[in-house]
């Protein structure tokens, strides 16, 4: 059975609820206690995509309050709370338990609480005397947001620049990897699978995989342990492989323009949590979700913008054709009248119509929304000619150059400050051989328009560096800042992106790594199997071929990767299923902006202001 990650988030979510009770087969309990929910803003984005206030209702919540509100005392129920286990949250809770606010506390953490907090959370309530009011203390592991059955994110802001500042300690570098461990060991809880992981030598990628692995097997050693999938013997192709990747692995999936409609619709509309909002036919702003609810969403968020627009006016046309025909069989249009001969025929046809007549509302407000919403798109995109920008850069990225009057034409046309920033910063990126008055034109171009540089100096540096890695010998590599080693790997994999199909070099490097078999691409990648000895980790019978993958991207993820991934997995026989996940969700502007944020840390910029979308 393939792994559905919105699923389980949502049963155990719906347990939760249920204050920990088993749920029967409608996702409810048996007994219905009616209660308050309690959570800070993180868990707040963690419950927004899964659940919606109408289901909040049916699992017996009738009121819902953020921690840091102030609130009056309701009597007579249960209180739920779902925080993060920090000091602020465990006061707040010490303070309402002492207030007495609620009949009955029940906390949930959203990963393991630390036993200091748990033992200020004894003594804080011990001393309040309101120690007999919490019920329940419950370590959830659900410190992650799913966006998709197959998406989810750790929602960690900034991590791509707090692995890469150039000053970061190893302190500071420890935390982040800790809380990307807490955040992948929480993914894996839900899923209640052990998988073998694989990364590239260094780097994050090795840190954060290594980390995974001792927690898994301390946690894999006490009998009461989360995962559930079988005991110590099952068979490699039962388990799923977590691919674990560093942004730098492929830097410009993150920077690019991108003309398929998920993409899209993320990077130019601003989508957050499923929900956008958009300017309305007849004025005024309209909010839509944009989820598995949808249908049109799921079978068309990965074709190009110009399909897309063909899907809507045929989805159209066919609503049409089935409201006339539903107007023909009950007499609603010329030609067809009711003459009472066949009573029994005509009382069927009506009966049909009625009961239809949902289905096609419902399909209509589908057929309306993303009308609407390619209507704005649209507009996005000629003003802003970004057909023309995704076209340009997928060709540099395919031939390794571009025409310099093409180049500089490019900048000086259509498109905001950012738009032109990152089609400067991915012709760096692609670019095989630097011309170095070519790039001083690109930044002059850029002053110009009085866009920031930082950004594109910052990786002009990088680059700079990974040409004096490569040639640099073994004794003259240590002269060489250390924090460049990170980077070493910024342009790889770019000319493995296939022109014919644009498939990434993510997406082909998951593809040897499920395939399992040996290959000089894949052949130095690390094995970790937290259920082995530590001795025979890396042995050959670990290696596939794998049948689910868990595809996770440290510093920042995108939805050009995952519906890259979904493409891979749906075209393969039998068909494949591949989970993406990644620190933060992010759209190209906010992935430079960070690549700005390090430019200025670095001590490049203008005095220009910050580019804008």
């Amino acid at each position: 059975m393939a792994l559905n990650l919105r699923q389980k988030h949502t049963e155990c979510i719906a347990r939760m609820l249920n204050l920990n009770q088993p749920v029967n087969a409608t996702g409810t309990a048996n007994e219905e206690v009616y209660k308050i929910l309690i959570y800070d803003k993180f868990c707040q984005n963690i419950l927004s995509p899964l659940i919606h206030v109408k289901d909040l209702r049916k699992h017996g919540v009738t009121l819902y309050f953020l921690i840091d509100k102030d609130r009056k005392p309701v009597h007579g129920v249960p209180a739920v709370y779902f925080v993060q286990p920090n000091q602020a949250n465990i006061q707040r809770v010490i303070a309402d338990a002492s207030r007495s606010l609620y009949d009955s506390f029940h906390l949930n953490f959203s990963s393991s609480i630390p036993r200091p907090l748990l033992e200020e959370l004894a003594s804080g309530t011990l001393n309040s005397d309101s120690i007999n009011q919490i019920s329940k203390v419950h370590d959830q592991y659900l410190e992650f947001v799913t966006l998709e059955d197959s998406l989810f994110s750790l929602a960690q802001k900034s991590s791509y620049v707090q692995l890469n500042h150039p000053s970061a300690g190893d302190r500071e570098i420890e935390e982040i990897v800790e809380s990307i461990v807490t955040g992948l060991f929480c993914v894996l809880a839900t899923l209640a699978v052990v998988p073998i992981i694989r990364c590239p030598r260094g780097g994050p990628a090795e840190m954060v995989a290594s980390a995974l692995d001792q927690r898994l097997r301390d946690h894999l050693l006490s009998k009461n342990n989360l995962f559930t999938e079988g005991g110590s013997f099952v068979s490699s192709f039962q388990r799923p492989i977590l691919c674990i990747f560093d942004r730098n692995f492929e830097l410009s999936v993150g920077i690019q323009h991108d003309f398929r409609y998920r993409a899209l619709v993320h990077d130019v509309l601003g989508l957050r949590l499923n929900r956008l909002s958009v300017q309305g036919e007849k004025g005024g702003m309209r909010s839509y979700e944009l989820d598995s609810s949808d249908p049109f969403w799921v079978a068309n968020g990965s074709l190009e913008f110009p399909e897309v627009a063909v899907e809507i006016e045929s989805q159209l046309n066919k609503y049409k054709k089935d409201i006339d025909e539903v107007n023909k069989r009950t007499g609603g249009t010329d030609g067809a009248e009711f003459d009472g001969t066949d009573l029994m025929g005509n009382t069927k046809h009506l009966m049909n119509a009625v009961n239809s007549l949902p289905e096609l509302t419902e399909r209509k407000q589908v057929i309306d929304k993303h009308t609407n919403i390619a209507t704005v798109l649209l507009g996005e995109i000629k003003e802003r000619s970004l057909d023309s920008y995704a076209k340009k850069e997928n060709d540099m990225l395919v031939r390794g150059n571009i025409d310099r009057n093409e180049l500089l034409g490019v900048l000086r046309g259509k498109g905001t400050k950012m738009d032109k920033l990152r089609f400067a910063v991915m012709y760096l990126i692609s670019s095989e051989n630097i011309n170095q008055s070519e790039v001083e034109s690109v930044e002059a171009a850029l002053r110009e328009f009085e866009v920031d540089t930082s950004a594109f100096q910052y990786v002009k540096k990088l680059k700079s560096l990974n040409a004096s890695m490569a040639t640099a010998n073994s004794a003259s590599r240590n002269n060489i800042v250390d924090w460049a080693e990170k980077f070493y790997a910024v342009t790889a994999g770019v000319k493995n992106l296939l022109s014919s199909d644009r498939q990434l070099a993510l997406t082909r490097t998951v593809e040897l790594l499920m395939d399992g078999k040996p290959n000089p691409e894949i052949d130095s990648y690390l094995v970790f199997d937290p259920r082995a000895p530590k001795s025979s980790s890396g042995t050959s019978h670990m290696r596939g071929p794998f049948k689910e993958a868990i595809v996770f991207m440290i510093g920042g993820g995108n939805y050009v990767e995952y519906g890259s991934l979904q493409e891979f997995a749906q075209r393969q026989q039998p068909v494949k299923h591949v989970i993406y996940g990644a620190t933060e969700i992010l759209t190209g502007v906010e992935f430079v902006e960070q690549l700005t944020l390090l430019g200025h840390k670095m001590g490049f910029g203008s005095n220009a202001a910050a580019p804008t979308q």
